[in-house]
This record gives structure tokens, C-alpha cells and sequence, in this order.
């Protein structure tokens, strides 16, 4: 049916190929069968129909296909036709040249339509794909991209296209930056300055925000302050919106559209009733077989939830503009993984095993953020904000998207705004004195929020993504309190029961939090007076896990975590005597040493094999260090 003299056949079968994609076990299928070259060539068809529903196609291929599809379908030289649409269309929008009889509706825009399916195409390829960036780069794709643009203040549906895909085009692309001249500066800021105040200009400027950000090699030195100042604005305005709030008005706003919309059609029901059509004035009647290809088409199309599409678009904004945050207090971007909504993966665990580890010696290494950055994080309260997200998200607005299939999709943004500042949260913590952070009682009712976000609720939490965010932020809160001799206000009942829950943890990143937390904690008690009993009980607890985990660098955490709580103090040593540490340790040594040489090659990467070489270095020095002390029982 592609292949179908009917530009209406060819039409239906990309509707119905498009809706098929959507469904991943198809995919394969799809896949044997060549459609990416099936589909490529009609994204030129003579029909504009045609092209926007065989873009629509490839684009839920994208989508729904991930890095190896997307991968399969630069292989397939998807980027060649796309490029030349992409091209076609952006001259299209000045030329005008829209011939109504390839339009069915007067009202419909094919040119802008056709091109919001094709940079959604562009978008999702190039996030996969560093050719497709390469060919977005060598082709000049970005003076046709922010012609797009321009169209922000008639569609912002697909300005907002246009900058998911210029954020992603622009990531870690500096051989993009030349192309950024001051016209294309210019596109850039009239955009981000624009005075709308729906959900979805916030998110395009937002998206815009960050697009700048990642071209900040390209601003002069001398107006790199305002320029920071301005994106902060930016992140300020998005997240000082309650989202729980938004989602309750706007609930209540689809309620009344709805129940004035139902009156209306009943009204108009009433009227039709009323009129009698004689023989003479019967309509023509409509093919069957063209009302269902219309109806199968429709289907494909966004409903009309405009409530719904601003609360997204608001939920989005914040999400985008934390992660953006996370990147500027960060010298090294985040790995796409981190952002993965399936945090819990292979690849996940081991990219933040090598991110964040006090013991390991891989700690992030802080941006030196200049006295101007620091200032506009303070006067655009972003702190302030970001911990108001960390909270739990609004109780009625999480019924009101439970008890509605549509909304319910809602759930899983708002949970992930709140992971996202507390990840953010932990990314400030490590870049911050702490006065920036409001001084020692600002940190420790800091740490009683974040233990309530822990202990608050009847089931200690194991959604795995938002363990790893709340142990990472505890991690360095405590890190900082300890380091300025700040007391902590967790108990050691409260440490515990979190260690014993975190370690049980699919994700490794969080048993590696956990125990850090816990070596911390320690470390500090060690230093007070009748903590010897406790301390038995956190040394307990380290050495199983330096026993028993699977994982070699959690096992060397633990190991390091040891070190710091028995290292010194007099309550330190009875502990150490009592749990017989010295000899367990000494019998656990060798251990060690025969799973580092069974399962380390290969298995971890050449930084986490030089941190657990450390780790056994250490092991040593520590055994000698206690033989010295006579602490053997």
C-alpha cells in the first residue's frame, strides 16, 4: 500500500504502520521487513499528506525503538530524506506556496505540521546517534531549525520541537558552535525574553534556557553574568509554580469545559431534532470505506486535553530546568544514563558506582561557579525552590490523577521532579559553603526534611530511583555537616534502619550511598562518649557487607567506611575489640585479594580498579595500624 498510485492508500498505510509502532513487540517485525527504507522515500512524496503521516511513522519508530533502532535507521540513510524535508519545508514557510487542493482542511498548516514531525524525527535520531549529529553539523541543518523557530509566536508546539531538538543538538557539539553567530544568538533570546505566560511558552523557555547554556563558549566573557542571570530567571519563574495547585485548577478547568461542551451538543442535538429535510435536500452520502480511513487517521492525532498539555508542559519545564541546574554545579555533564527513567539498569548502576564516591576518590569535581553565579543562584531564590520540590508531591492532586486514566500518566513526572531536585539538591550541597546554604541551622533542618521524606510515611520507600536521589543528597549533607563539625540530627536507630533497607538495594548506587552514610555517621560518633555500643552495630553491619555484597565496589566501600569509624577514639577501640575487628579483618584480607584478581578485569572499569587497588593498599595499612595499637582481643 506504500507503493499505491493513491496518494489517499499511501496515506492510510503510514497511519496504520504509524499506529503499529507504537507497540514495541512489533517492531522487529517491522524491521525484517525494511521499513525505514519504505518509509524514507514518502517523507518527499508528492502528497503533503503523505509525508506528514510517513514522518509521524518514523517518528514513533524513534521513539519507541531506542538507541539500536535509532542506530538501524541512520544505517538505513534515514537522514538523507529527512535533511532534504527538513530543507524543503523551512523555504516553504516564507514561499507560501500551499496549494489547497493538497489540503483537506482550510485551516490546516501541512508546511508547519509536516515540520514538527520531522524535527520530533531529527530529535530522537540525533539523542541516539552521533552520526545523525555529525550530518545535522556538515549539512547546515541549524540556520533551517531556528527558521522554525521564528514561528514561536503562532506554534509554539513546534517551537517547542525545535528546542528539545536544539538542546540535544548542541550537547558536548563544539564543532556546532561557529554556526551560532549573532543572528542565530538573536533567534535565540527574542525567544527566551517572550512575555507569554502559559505552561508551554515556560517550557520553551526553559528548553531555550538550556540550549544557551550549552552555547555558553560562545557568549563573551563580559556578558556571561547576565546571561547566567537571565537562564536562572528563567528556572526561577518555572519553579515557583506549584504543581500540585496546577493540576488541581486545572482539573477543575476540563470539568467545566466538558460540562459546557455536553451542553452544547445537547442543545444542538435539540435544534437538529427540530429540522425536517425533505427528499429533495438529502446530503450526499459520504464512502464508508473513506470515513473509516479518516477515523483511523484522527486517531493518531493529540486529543483535545489543552488542561492536561499545559500541566505536561509545566511538570517538563521543571524537570528540564533542574537537570540544567544539575549540569551547571557539575564540571562533568551527567551521562545520558543518569537520566534514564529506568535508573535501576546495568548501565545506570555502573555510571553512579563512578560518580559519587567519598571513599573511592571519584567525586564530581565542582565547577569553581564565579561570585556572579553564586550571587544569581541567590537572588533567583533557586535553592529556596529546589527544596520545595524535594517535598512529596500534593495528596489531592495525586487522587485526582489516580481516579483519571488520562492524568494518571502525571504520577510518574511528578515523582520525577522530586528526584530531580534532590539530585539537584546534592549537586548544590557539593559545590556550596555553607553559608551559601544558610549556615549550620539551615543544614540541620535540612537534614531533618530530608529524614522525614525517609521516615514520614507508615513503608520504608524502595522505589529505586527515588532511594537514589534522597541517598545521594544525605550523603553529602552529612559529608558537609561532618566536615564543619555540625551535629547531625539523624539518630543512629534512624541510620540504621535506613542502611538496612538501602542495602537490600537492586541498584548499587544506593548500597554504595547507604554505607558511605553510615561511615559517615560513624566516623562522628566516634569522636563523642558512650557511643561504643552503637558503634558495634554500625561495625557489624560494615564488615557483613564488605563479606557478603556482590559487588566489589560497594564491597570496598564498606571496607572504607571501616576505616573512617575505627580510625580513632576511645569508644572506637572498645567497639573494635568487642566485634573482634582485627582478626576478621586480617582472615577477610585474602578474600579480598582473590575476588580483585577473579572478577575485577573485566568486569569494572579502569577508575574503579585503581579506587578498589586502594582500597586493598589500605586494608593493609589498617591491619598494621591496629596490630600496633595491641587490639587484638
Amino acid at each position: 500500500q506504500l507503493q499505491h498510485p493513491s496518494a489517499e492508500v499511501r496515506e492510510y498505510a503510514c497511519a496504520s504502520i504509524s499506529k503499529l509502532l507504537q507497540q514495541k513487540h512489533v517492531i522487529p517485525a517491522f524491521l525484517q521487513r525494511d521499513v525505514v527504507r519504505c518509509l524514507g522515500p514518502l517523507l518527499m512524496d508528492h502528497s503533503l499528506a503523505v509525508r506528514e503521516t510517513a514522518a509521524g511513522a518514523l517518528r514513533n519508530l524513534s521513539a519507541c525503538g531506542g538507541f539500536e533502532v535509532c542506530d538501524d535507521m541512520v544505517t538505513n540513510d534515514i537522514m538523507t530524506p529527512l535533511v532534504a524535508l527538513l530543507k524543503e519545508c523551512s523555504a516553504g514557510l516564507d514561499a507560501n506556496q500551499l496549494s489547497p487542493k493538497k489540503c483537506r482542511e482550510a485551516n490546516k498548516n501541512y508546511i508547519e505540521d509536516i515540520a514538527n514531525e520531522a524535527i520530533n524525527l531529527l530529535w530522537n535520531i540525533c539523542e541516539c546517534n552521533n552520526t545523525a549529529v555529525y550530518i545535522f553539523n556538515k549539512e547546515g541543518c541549524l540556520e533551517a531549525v531556528l527558521h522554525y523557530m521564528k514561528r514561536f509566536s503562532t506554534n509554539v508546539d513546534l517551537a517547542i520541537s525545535v528546542a528539545n531538538c536544539l538542546q540535544a543538538v548542541t550537547e558536548d557539539n563544539p564543532d556546532l558552535l561557529s554556526s551560532f553567530n549573532a543572528s542565530a544568538q538573536q533567534v535565540l533570546e527574542t525567544v527566551m525574553m517572550c512575555p507569554e505566560s502559559t505552561m508551554k511558552h515556560i517550557l520553551l523557555r526553559t528548553l531555550i534556557a538550556g540550549t544557551i547554556w550549552n552555547i555558553k563558549d560562545t557568549i563573551p566573557p563580559g556578558s556571561l553574568g547576565s546571561m547566567v542571570n537571565a537562564i536562572l530567571k528563567i528556572f526561577s519563574e518555572s519553579l515557583a509554580i506549584d504543581a500540585g495547585e496546577t493540576i488541581i485548577h486545572m482539573n477543575e478547568a476540563e470539568k467545566s469545559r466538558l460540562k459546557l461542551a455536553a451542553e452544547a451538543e445537547e442543545n444542538m442535538s435539540d435544534v437538529v431534532d427540530n429540522c425536517v429535510l425533505s427528499e429533495d435536500d438529502n446530503m450526499e452520502e459520504i464512502p464508508k470505506g473513506k470515513l473509516r480511513r479518516e477515523n483511523d487517521v484522527s486517531d493518531l492525532l493529540p486529543s483535545d486535553k489543552w488542561e492536561l498539555k499545559e500541566v505536561t508542559a509545566l511538570l517538563t519545564a521543571q524537570q528540564t530546568a533542574l537537570e540544567i541546574i544539575v549540569n551547571m554545579c557539575c564540571s562533568e555533564d551527567p551521562s545520558d544514563d543518569e537520566w534514564e527513567e529506568l535508573s535501576s539498569s546495568d548501565e545506570s548502576d555502573l555510571f553512579m558506582e563512578n560518580s559519587y564516591s567519598e571513599g573511592s576518590g571519584l567525586l564530581m569535581t565542582p565547577l569553581c561557579l564565579s561570585d556572579e553565579v553564586h550571587s544569581a543562584f541567590l537572588n533567583n531564590l533557586i535553592p529556596k525552590k529546589i527544596l520545595e520540590k524535594t517535598a512529596f508531591p500534593n495528596s489531592v492532586a495525586l487522587d485526582i490523577c489516580m481516579h483519571n486514566p488520562s492524568w494518571k500518566p502525571l504520577i510518574k513526572k511528578l515523582n520525577a521532579v522530586q528526584c530531580r531536585a534532590l539530585t539537584c539538591l546534592h549537586s548544590i550541597l557539593l559545590v556550596s559553603d555553607v553559608d551559601c546554604l544558610g549556615g549550620p541551622s539551615a543544614l540541620q533542618s535540612l537534614a531533618q526534611h530530608l529524614s522525614q521524606l525517609v521516615f514520614s510515611k507508615t513503608e520504608f520507600p524502595t522505589d529505586t530511583e527515588f532511594l537514589e536521589a534522597i541517598t545521594s543528597a544525605l550523603r553529602a549533607l552529612l559529608q558537609t555537616m561532618a566536615s564543619k563539625n555540625i551535629s547531625q540530627c539523624m539518630t543512629p536507630e534512624q541510620l540504621l534502619a535506613l542502611c538496612e533497607a538501602g542495602i537490600h538495594s537492586s541498584n548499587a548506587s544506593v548500597r554504595v550511598n547507604v554505607v558511605s552514610i553510615l561511615g559517615i555517621s560513624g566516623s562522628v560518633l566516634a569522636k563523642g562518649q558512650d557511643t561504643a555500643e552503637t558503634l558495634k552495630m554500625i561495625g557489624k553491619f560494615l564488615l557483613e557487607v564488605a563479606m557478603k555484597e556482590s559487588s566489589l565496589v560497594v564491597a570496598g566501600e564498606a571496607l572504607d567506611a571501616l576505616f573512617d569509624v575505627f580510625a580513632d577514639g576511645e569508644e572506637a577501640e572498645k567497639a573494635a575489640i568487642q566485634i573482634k575487628l582485627l582478626p576478621t579483618l586480617k582472615e577477610f584480607q585474602p578474600v579480598f585479594r582473590m575476588r580483585m584478581r577473579k572478577e575485577g578485569k573485566g568486569q569494572y572499569s579502569t577508575d574503579q580498579l585503581c579506587v578498589l587497588d586502594n582500597v586493598k593498599m589500605n586494608l593493609r595499612r589498617f591491619i598494621a595500624y591496629l596490630e600496633t595499637l595491641g587490639k587484638t582481643p
